[in-house]
């Protein structure tokens, strides 16, 4: 039993947790009961800081009576309304509205429900663009190691996560990964972008080497990623990565699910880059968490190329029940509203130094072997202890969550992303709760 966990009634068997040890929480759960702005409100009435926006998608806070009225007002109206064949006012808005604020030229949506959904869309995309454009022998993908890209057959084939891969023996077949960038041993303790690296891109070349230009369809990396805890790209990674693809007639997929909508200081990771790709796949952030929904970016390249054929011909046999759903839409618009209303899209960049600067004054205290940071994401990996890779993590979560503090852990390294609008009261609460506990646990 944890610290605060009070009896109650809850009865836990019924539901079968993802991503979740079930047997080891369900002994000791940690449950939340509401929420607001930065806090969660845990089912013994303590807050607890929210660390990681929900799952890195609570931009804006928690509780907004913005969003809430919105999808209400939208109930009442109208509940559903299918895509297929058939559409309702609000899908084009939210399109027209998300287009204006995209990096130039990836401006054609794909509406989607969930992260795994945008990889697999922009994966199949990628397949029937080159079929197309004259070059079906284009069918191989590439995904990156350390990559995660969902749980969809897409997603998590081009992933290279091994956990999420190992107990799934069917993977699509004609995929392959370049290295990861994690490098400690030449960057631990970089402060924002690291150093070295940029050569890592040059492993394009080696697939093409090995496979052929003219089998490749895409490459799909995360700009950032998040569930192996926060790796930045190195300095001219992904400058060298778009003039790889190029060169090779190759899409680039931005996965930008985590670093999407303000999370870097910038509306997306490609503009905080400078780096425009061919694709760029979102969600979380799109409607702060609130209703599910994701979108693929395109550019018109990508959107025209598929623009053949008869007028009534069907350009892409892809869709979803739930794709545009009009709940969604309308809590998308009310989120977007909030971003500009409140400047959340670019807020992040005026505190992401304060930011780094609390993250790395952790560095010295027992087993800490990294911190990471860009924009406001961070990350610090512990030792892990001997034969039992993620124990001191999952008990350093632990303790945090007992006194005041919500993260997300990957392994050994403790994963942070407050909501955008975090003050710099709470970073120093976030940092002093979490410095204590390395101190108490590791």
């Amino acid at each position: 039993m944890t610290v605060h966990q009070i009896p109650n009634t809850i009865k836990t068997d019924s539901f079968w947790m993802p991503f979740t040890a079930n047997r080891q929480f369900k002994k000791a759960p940690r449950l939340f009961s509401s929420a607001k702005g930065m806090y969660y409100t845990s089912v013994d009435g303590r807050q607890v800081i929210d660390g990681s926006a929900g799952l890195w998608c609570v931009n804006a806070g928690h509780g907004r009576p913005q969003i809430a009225a919105a999808v209400e007002r939208q109930l009442s109206t109208l509940d559903f309304a299918p895509s297929f064949n058939m559409g309702h006012p609000l899908a084009f808005d939210f399109a027209e509205r998300l287009a204006e604020i995209a990096p130039k030229g990836l401006d054609r949506v794909f509406f989607t429900n969930s992260g795994s959904e945008s990889v697999d869309t922009a994966l199949k995309i990628a397949l029937a663009y080159h079929r197309a454009a004259g070059q079906p022998s284009r069918t191989r993908l590439i995904g990156r190691e350390r990559g995660y890209h969902g749980v969809g057959f897409g997603g998590m084939s081009v992933g290279g996560m091994v956990a999420n891969r190992r107990q799934f023996a069917t993977h699509l077949p004609g995929v392959d990964h370049i290295r990861h960038t994690h490098d400690l041993a030449r960057n631990a303790f970089a402060k924002d972008q690291p150093e070295h690296g940029a050569e890592l891109a040059d492993d394009v070349e080696r697939m093409v080497a090995l496979h052929g230009a003219d089998t490749i369809a895409a490459v799909i990396v995360e700009p950032v990623p998040g569930s192996t805890a926060v790796l930045p790209a190195p300095k001219g990674y992904l400058q060298r990565l778009r003039e790889l693809c190029t060169k090779h007639g190759i899409l680039l997929i931005f996965d930008e699910v985590i670093t999407g909508f303000g999370r870097l200081g910038t509306p997306f990771a490609a503009n905080f880059y400078g780096v425009t790709p061919d694709m760029m796949t979102t969600a979380k952030g799109i409607t702060n968490g609130t209703v599910p929904c994701g979108a693929v970016f395109t550019s018109r390249q990508i959107h025209d190329g598929l623009m053949v054929g008869p007028d009534n011909a069907m350009e892409l046999f892809h869709g979803y029940t739930y794709s545009a759903h009009p709940v969604a839409c309308a809590a998308g618009l009310a989120t977007l509203d909030i971003y500009k209303d409140e400047a959340l899209l670019t807020r992040g960049a005026s505190l992401a130094d304060y930011w780094r600067d609390a993250l790395h004054s952790l560095k010295g205290l027992p087993n800490v072997v990294d911190i990471r940071n860009q924009g406001l994401m961070g990350a610090v990996e512990v030792a892990p202890r001997d034969g039992v890779v993620g124990a001191r993590g999952y008990d350093i979560m632990v303790d945090c969550f007992n006194r005041g503090l919500y993260f997300r852990m990957s392994g050994d390294s403790l994963a942070l992303s407050p909501p955008l609008i975090v003050e710099k009261s709470h970073i120093d609460d976030i940092v002093s709760i979490l410095g204590d506990s390395i101190k108490r646990v590791a």
